[in-house]
C-alpha cells in the first residue's frame, strides 16, 4: 500500500486551510513533522478547548487569520505569498449548525472555496491543488448502497448540500482555470473522521468524551445510524498521498473517496458508542429520538477507487480508531502534552505504513 513520503513533501510550500480546526490541526503537526513549511489560513478556533491551542499549532505554521468569506482578506493574505501546493480544509463542519444558520455555511463552505480558488489563480508555482469536501455529497435515498465517485451529487440539508455545491464550484475552476495553466484541482470525499482533539459541538467523539469527564451518559439522537468511519490518520494520509499523486502523475483522477477499507463490517453510531465508554470506563449512552433531524440514517462511501489508482487504503479498523483516539483523550486528561501525543500516534502510524 502506498504511504505517505517525507522526502517529497520535505521543503515543499503548502498552503493549509483551515488548520485551527481538528483535522485541521492534526494536518498542520504531521506535515511539519514531514519537513513542510505550511502556511495556515483559517479563523480562530471556534472549539474551547481546541487542538490548535492545546498542541500549539500557531507555533508549528505560520498562522494566519483569515475569514473566507471575505475575498478583499483573502487576496491580501496571499500576496507575495508561492505555494507549491494547497490543501483546503476550512469549512463550517456540523450538519446541525448548518441547518441552524444555512446561509452562513453556504457562504463559508461555498463562496469561501470560490473566494480562495480565485485568489490562487494568480499562483504560479502552484503544482496541485485538493479541495476536501465530504461524504454526503452524494444524492442519498438512505439505501445503504456504498456510493461511488461517479454517482450524481445532491443534499437534502443545508450541511450537504453546501458540500455537493462545492464540488460544483471546484469542478467549474479546474476547466475553466487551473487545469488551462497546468496546475491538477480536484477534491477529496471523507468519511467521518474520529480522533483525538475533537472538541466539537455535535461531534459523537466529542460528546462522549465531554459527557464522560462530566460522569453523564452521553445521549444519541440515532444510534442505528451508519457511518464510514475512519481515524484521522488514515483520512489525513490519503489526502496526503493523493496530494503528491496529483503533482506528480497527470492521469490522477480529479475526485476520489476516502474511508473504511471496502468490504469492512458496517459500524453503527450505537457500536462506535459503545466501544468509546467501554474504553473510557465511562456510563453507557443512551438513546433520545429527535425526529426532526434532517441527518440520513445510513451513510457509506466506496473507497476502492482510491486503492486501484494511489494504492492507497486506510489500515486502522473501527475498534482499533476508537482505542487510539480514547487513548489520547485518556492521557491527554491525565496531564500528557497534546502535541506530544499527536507527535506519537503520527510516529507510530507511519511505522506501521
Amino acid at each position: 500500500m502506498a504511504a505517505v513520503d517525507p522526502a517529497y513533501w520535505s521543503g515543499k510550500r503548502v498552503l493549509l486551510t483551515g488548520h485551527t480546526g481538528f483535522k485541521g490541526g492534526w494536518a498542520a503537526i504531521w506535515l511539519r513533522r514531514l519537513g513542510a513549511d505550511v502556511t495556515g489560513l483559517a479563523l480562530p478556533p471556534d472549539q474551547d478547548p481546541s487542538l490548535f491551542e492545546l498542541a500549539g499549532v500557531a507555533r508549528q505554521v505560520q498562522s494566519l487569520t483569515v475569514d473566507l468569506r471575505d475575498p478583499s482578506a483573502v487576496d491580501s493574505a496571499l500576496a507575495g505569498r508561492s505555494f507549491d501546493l494547497v490543501l483546503h480544509m476550512a469549512a463550517q463542519p456540523i450538519v446541525r449548525t448548518a441547518v441552524e444558520d444555512p446561509v452562513s455555511t453556504f457562504a463559508a463552505n461555498v463562496m469561501g472555496t470560490a473566494h480562495l480558488l480565485q485568489a490562487l489563480r494568480s499562483q504560479t508555482s502552484l503544482q496541485a491543488v485538493l479541495v476536501v469536501t465530504s461524504d454526503k455529497v452524494y444524492a442519498n435515498a438512505d439505501q445503504g448502497r456504498a456510493f461511488q465517485e461517479a454517482d450524481p451529487l445532491g443534499g437534502k440539508d443545508p450541511y450537504s448540500a453546501s458540500k455537493a455545491a462545492t464540488e460544483i464550484v471546484t469542478a467549474s475552476f479546474a476547466r475553466s482555470y487551473f487545469e488551462a495553466a497546468g496546475t491538477p484541482l480536484a477534491t477529496a470525499r471523507g468519511g467521518n473522521v474520529i480522533g483525538g482533539g475533537d472538541f466539537s459541538r455535535d461531534r459523537l467523539v466529542a460528546d462522549i468524551v465531554r459527557a464522560a469527564r462530566l460522569g453523564e451518559a452521553v445521549i444519541l439522537r440515532h444510534p442505528d445510524a451508519t457511518r464510514p468511519w475512519q481515524h484521522v490518520l488514515d483520512c489525513l494520509a490519503g489526502y496526503f498521498v493523493y496530494l503528491q499523486a496529483l503533482a506528480t502523475r497527470p492521469e490522477a483522477p480529479r475526485a476520489l473517496n476516502f474511508g473504511p477499507r471496502p468490504g469492512g463490517p458496517e459500524v453503527t453510531v450505537g457500536d462506535l458508542a459503545s466501544m468509546a465508554v467501554e474504553a473510557l470506563g465511562a456510563r453507557s449512552w443512551r438513546h433520545e429520538p429527535d425526529p426532526s433531524s434532517l441527518e440520513a440514517r445510513a451513510l457509506a462511501i466506496d473507497a476502492s477507487q482510491a486503492r486501484a489508482v494511489l494504492g492507497f487504503e486506510s489500515r486502522l479498523a473501527a475498534r482499533e480508531a476508537v482505542a487510539l483516539t480514547m487513548d489520547w483523550y485518556r492521557r491527554e486528561a491525565a496531564g500528557e502534552a497534546a502535541l506530544s501525543l499527536c507527535l506519537e500516534q503520527i510516529e507510530g502510524y507511519e511505522a506501521g505504513q
